[in-house]
């Protein structure tokens, strides 16, 4: 197997840290990101030069070009960019503050543009690469609730979905991760970090989401590990994947959520043609 090497942003868990150790077990090399700078100890006393990180927060442009710089200075090449850092800031849009709401935007969506930005000019000198984007069926689908994590997905899926045709000219591959619920951190630290609770909002469907969050019994399907192994997979896909759907529910809410939009465009086919200038005008 070809020993390949990543840059993956937000090892300290969940996917991140569970792709960063599979690389490793397998002889791969990983610049990793993190906010906690001993997260990974373990890992760098196990695989020594295998492994090499960095702390950077991704809301902080400047760090982000000097880091992706330092990860290619490093290993003197990197095949594959994973924008993994991110979380889920759940709640009435109306009990959002303005930090918490530019926080997700400038994590989720900001971060990664920037990221594939300072990235893009390396990997084309190159000769090409691999992009993966780690997104969620919630950036197809929606929820009462999540509106502004919708949001930043919605925004990524846009933009990696649009630079996929930009750099394929230059063999630069992209597949955005549309992965469900997995057994990872994401829904208690979410848990931790919501909106305020408004009275006006009680027994509507925001209530669903705190519930979801709070309720410990609720446990997701997905296994992180399978999902991750499918990730790491689709990079020998030859031309790349252009979406990677993880997990029975993230399916079942995007092919639903599709299908219904689809359905309410077919619907207004006459209607749209109605207010176009007529043929030859």
């Amino acid at each position: 197997m070809t020993q390949r090497t990543w840059l993956i942003t937000g090892i300290s868990s969940g996917f991140g840290r569970e792709m960063t150790s599979q690389l490793l077990a397998r002889g791969d090399r990983v610049f990793g990101t993190l906010r906690k700078k001993n997260a990974v100890d373990d890992l760098k006393a196990k695989y020594g030069d295998l492994l090499k990180t960095a702390e950077l927060d991704v809301t902080d442009t400047s760090a982000i070009h000097r880091v992706v710089n330092e990860a290619f200075a490093a290993f003197g090449r990197i095949d594959i960019i994973v924008n993994n850092a991110g979380y889920g800031l759940f709640g009435a849009a109306e009990g959002l503050t303005d930090e918490q709401i530019r926080h997700q935007i400038d994590t989720n969506l900001v971060g990664p543009i920037q990221v594939t930005r300072a990235a893009l000019p390396h990997l084309r000198a190159q000769g090409g690469g691999r992009i993966l984007a780690l997104s969620t069926y919630g950036g197809q689908a929606t929820h009462p609730g999540a509106a502004l994590y919708h949001a930043s997905k919605w925004g990524l899926e846009g933009f990696f979905d649009s630079i996929y045709g930009e750099v394929a000219p230059f063999n630069i591959g992209v597949t955005i991760v549309e992965p469900g619920g997995a057994r990872t951190e994401f829904r208690s630290t979410a848990g931790n970090s919501m909106g305020a609770d408004l009275e006006a909002y009680k027994g509507t469907p925001i209530g669903m989401i705190r519930t979801v969050l709070s309720d410990t019994t609720r446990i997701p399907n997905g296994n992180p590990a399978k999902m991750v192994a499918l990730m790491i997979g689709s990079v020998e896909q030859t031309p790349a994947p252009k979406r990677l759907v993880l997990g029975s529910d993230s399916y079942t809410m995007i092919q639903k959520a599709l299908s219904e939009r689809l359905a309410v465009v077919e619907a207004q086919k006459e209607q749209a043609s109605s207010t176009d200038f007529p043929a030859g005008a």
